[in-house]
């Protein structure tokens, strides 16, 4: 009889998945992190044969999709596709939940290099003669970005930094309307996502300076690396990741990272993201645990030199 009765929950945790999961994007349809959250979602969807459900979230930088995962159920029923903002908010904003300890990392999915884009009409051809452009007119050549906080905005303050040199930020509300202002001409420079910009770069609308991976893009292979330009330490990359709430059974966590793993090494689904510009990377709970700590401990203290606000 015990025998029978402590077969049970073994028996439960083997019929995981059997109803839909709901994968929360905190952020708005159409962006990076929500196509390639569904590029992902249909693989798992097949993988684990039960429907996977993209619910977008967003608002406040991505914590009102997090918060919301942080304080669902801990059965594997909620999981969380969060972005890069995830180790920037503890540091430039107030939470209502503590991501470290009310969350845990599954796998990282991906990673997508920015590329320093400018209009076409640029007084400038290459990344030298940006950053000497920038350095003799301090604080008149500007640089948009989706919000405080945000990778296009970490990565101008960063070269801001590196180079010595003292770009304007320009936030907005989104990529969207950052691009087309860049596009115009109303602001000089943009740190573009490449799932984002590389069809603008690739049609002639914006003009390709550098990239922020410390390898050169496939698909932009003749742009240069700002590494390679000079500054051998850069290097921003924009990464896409799942979470479940704390307390998700041990068994539930090794089963998605293993379900993940698998998706980002299917060569069809890897084909599909890279077509995004994205890189598709996976991993351990552990390896992104670490990740992450990196990742916060950095963009911490390039906000605290630079002084950053939300505001």
């Amino acid at each position: 009889m015990l025998a029978i009765v402590g077969a049970r929950p073994a028996a439960a945790q083997a019929a995981y998945p059997s109803r839909p999961i709901r994968l929360i994007v905190p952020y708005s349809a159409g962006g990076g992190a929500d196509n390639a959250a569904r590029v992902l979602a249909q693989r798992l969807s097949v993988t684990l044969r039960t429907q996977v459900v993209v619910d977008n979230r967003p608002g406040a930088s991505g914590m009102i999709g997090a918060q919301a995962v942080a304080k669902a159920d801990a059965d594997g029923y909620t999981v969380l596709y969060d972005a890069s903002t995830f180790a920037v908010n503890p540091s430039l904003r107030k939470m209502s939940f503590d991501p470290v300890n009310d969350l845990l990392p599954i796998s990282l999915a991906l990673t997508v290099p920015n590329i320093l884009v400018v209009p076409p009409k640029a007084p400038v051809a290459d990344f030298k003669a940006f950053v000497a452009w920038a350095r003799n007119e301090p604080g008149k050549v500007s640089f948009a970005s989706y919000g405080a906080g945000s990778p296009a905005h970490l990565a101008g303050e960063l070269l801001n930094r590196e180079a010595r040199i003292n770009m304007l930020h320009v936030p907005y509300k989104g990529g969207a309307p950052a691009l087309a202002d860049v596009i115009g001409g109303q602001v000089d420079s943009y740190f573009a996502n490449a799932g984002s910009g590389l069809n603008y770069v690739q049609s002639g609308q914006l003009k390709a300076l550098a990239v922020t991976s410390r390898q050169r893009m496939a698909a932009l292979p003749q742009v240069p690396t700002i590494a390679e330009s000079g500054f051998p330490d850069f290097e921003v990359l924009e990464w896409n990741g799942f979470f479940v709430p704390k307390g998700t059974a041990p068994a539930i966590v090794e089963r998605l990272s293993a379900e993940v793993q698998a998706a980002v090494r299917d060569p069809e689904t890897r084909a599909r993201l890279v077509k995004l510009g994205a890189d598709p990377v996976g991993g351990t709970p552990a390896e992104f645990k670490t990740f992450i700590a990196s990742q916060t401990q950095r963009w911490a203290q390039l906000i605290q030199t630079n002084k950053i606000t939300a505001d």
